[in-house]
């Protein structure tokens, strides 16, 4: 009787273990968008660096609002959304930049 008690209790502890397996084998965690967040940020300040308010606004007033929504996404762990902002943030940062030297440039500023 000792014996069939102990096969219980070790069959209903394998079914546990392999329920308990299956459910945290289907979960997956989102990829935190950390670098894109540091390569924007660097981005934004190089724009700054060159003084692409001034000699490009377009651009980087479209920079900092991408920049601005993906940090909230990111705070709110929409990951795939501040990804998307991140890169579009890069992309408008570093337009502001090649304008704002190319701008400086042109009438003979010297960076």
């Amino acid at each position: 009787m000792i014996w069939l008690a102990q096969n219980k209790v070790r069959l209903t502890t394998g079914i546990i273990l392999l329920v308990m397996w299956g459910v945290t084998a289907c979960v997956t965690l989102p990829s935190v968008p950390i670098e894109d967040y540091a390569i924007a940020r660097t981005a934004i300040d190089a724009a700054k660096s060159v003084d692409a308010a001034r000699y490009s606004p377009g651009f980087f007033h479209k920079a900092e609002i991408a920049y601005r929504t993906a940090q909230l996404a990111y705070q709110d762990r929409d990951y795939q959304t501040a990804i998307e902002e991140f890169q579009l943030a890069r992309e408008f940062a570093e337009k502001a930049e090649n304008s704002a030297r190319l701008i400086r440039f042109k009438n003979g500023d010297v960076l």
